[in-house]
């Protein structure tokens, strides 16, 4: 059968979507994945949440359907269906306003919010609801994480009620393992799954309704973003309880290295910079260290001095509890350190007195800010990444792009991007495990070749020349949809 042009072959699933809406680096990962099948000739659309807090980004969002059945929670209930399009990209929002118009997209300072399961179990069957409409099934439907996860659940049981589904297989990609979409199981009743899928081989987690493992347990194929992080998480340290599932699944998971898009994280032409700069060439990366200097109200005499940065989340997998253990020795070294992220508030109220502590070599924004962040890529001389696990991470590589060589974990995809010191071929450094001293180590290794300029220019040039595109990533997904038995149409 013939497809419209609406009519995907495959159709992702995510909670967010950059530049309409972004926590991490899920959303970066999401707005360039689609954008690359379509350049690889797959007829690819997105369906996501239509949240208050949504960035038009400035592409029209129009409402092509008003009242979309869906049936969940309760019998007459429905969805707004609005579309836009981002590079070629169909892309649907689920709307609801009780379950999308709110300030945050899944939690607050206090917790996540209590209806989390019914708001995403509500917008997997409105997404599922939406693709019975089109006259041809997607050949795949592609979830992403644990609000995305009970898309192939849902679609391993309707094969065999509803001849609309029978040829459609599934992927499911695991961007984070640690969140798991872990339910009361009060609430798998009235979910629409049949009774069969509560054991253990299916949704059910000791007692609880897992919904990440409802991804794992029925999809085609399992991916996770990077290998090294693939065959992390068949081992009880990094299997968060999943290690069981996944082993017996081992067959088909994959480690499938996201990508970046250089065409948003790069210096050569960033609309957030105030001046690009190239390999060849590192004065702009000079004027933009300068820059940031007066934009944060740091010290002059940093412009002649190592100056770090730490982009991410305060949470502890990303290891801000050991920067914050060795900031004061950083710090007696006369460096400067530049911190941007939010998330636990002890964390973020210890920055803050250090900031106190510091003032003039120590710079602390509470948030995120897509520009700011930006800026410090390009200004930082060397990037901190001290993670406890990082499944793939994308800002060891714009870092490396924007030649700021990192210091990290040598974890998931940190192994897979940075070519450790002392190779001839390094791009960065990295430490075994995460502890302050070691991490602390670290840094005074990069210090120390920082202080030999032929040697660090060497290592800038070669970690601004990394390539980890999204092409390539994209070419490994149409390889995998291909392998369990899905026919890539061209346009």
């Amino acid at each position: 059968m013939v497809r419209t042009p609406d009519d995907p072959q495959v159709l992702l699933l995510t909670s967010e979507m950059f530049p309409f809406s972004k926590t991490g680096g899920l959303a970066d990962v999401m707005g360039a994945l689609p954008v690359a099948l379509h350049r690889a000739g797959v007829r690819v659309a997105v369906c996501t949440p239509f949240y208050g807090r949504l960035s038009a980004g400035g592409h029209e969002v129009r409402l092509v359907q008003e009242r979309c059945p869906v049936g969940f929670p309760w019998a007459p209930i429905t969805a707004e269906i609005y579309r836009t399009e981002y590079h070629g990209v169909p892309v649907y929002f689920i709307g609801r306003s009780e379950y999308f118009d709110r300030r945050y997209y899944y939690n607050t300072y206090s917790g996540d919010y209590f209806d989390n399961c019914e708001r995403f179990t509500f917008f997997v069957r409105a997404s599922l609801q939406w693709a019975r409409q089109m006259k041809t099934a997607p050949a795949v439907i592609h979830a992403h994480d644990w609000q995305s996860a009970l898309a192939p659940a849902f679609l391993h049981y309707l094969r065999s009620s509803d001849p609309f589904w029978k040829d459609t297989k599934s992927v499911f990609t695991i961007h984070n393992l640690a969140f798991q979409g872990r339910f009361s199981n009060r609430l798998f009743e009235g979910s629409g799954l049949p009774t069969e899928a509560w054991n253990q081989e299916g949704v059910e987690f000791f007692g609880d309704f897992n919904l990440l493992k409802g991804g794992i347990a029925y999809a085609d194929a399992v991916t996770t973003v990077s290998p090294s992080y693939s065959r992390e998480i068949l081992s009880p340290k990094f299997g968060c309880g999943m290690e069981g599932i996944l082993s017996k699944r081992r067959d088909v998971l994959h480690g499938i290295l996201n990508g970046a898009d250089y065409d948003v994280w790069g210096p050569h032409d960033d609309r957030y910079l105030p001046c690009s700069y190239a390999s060849d060439d590192s004065s702009g990366k000079i004027e933009c260290k300068k820059a940031l200097i007066r934009e944060l109200w740091l010290a002059d005499q940093l412009e002649d001095r190592p100056l770090l940065s730490f982009i991410g989340r305060l949470r502890k997998q990303k290891g801000i509890d050991l920067l914050i253990e060795i900031l004061p020795q950083l710090m007696n070294k006369g460096l400067g350190v530049v911190v941007l992220g939010e998330g636990n508030l002890e964390y973020e109220q210890r920055l803050m007195e250090l900031v106190e502590e510091y003032p003039g070599t120590l710079a602390v924004v509470i948030g995120y800010s897509e520009d700011l962040a930006h800026r410090i890529h390009a200004a930082s001389d060397i990037f901190l990444m001290p993670s406890r696990y990082e499944p793939c991470g994308l800002t060891q590589m714009y870092a490396l792009r924007f030649g700021t060589p990192p210091v990290a974990t040598a974890v998931g995809g940190l192994i897979d991007t940075i070519v450790s010191y002392p190779s001839p071929y390094a791009t960065g450094f990295t430490f075994a495990k995460p502890e302050a001293k070691l991490f602390l180590s670290a840094i005074n290794q990069a210090l120390r070749l920082w202080n030999n300029k032929a040697s660090w220019r060497s290592m800038v040039r070669r970690a601004m020349k990394q390539a980890f595109t999204w092409e390539r990533s994209a070419e490994q997904y149409v390889k995998l949809y291909k392998s369990i038995g899905m026919t890539i149409e061209s346009d």
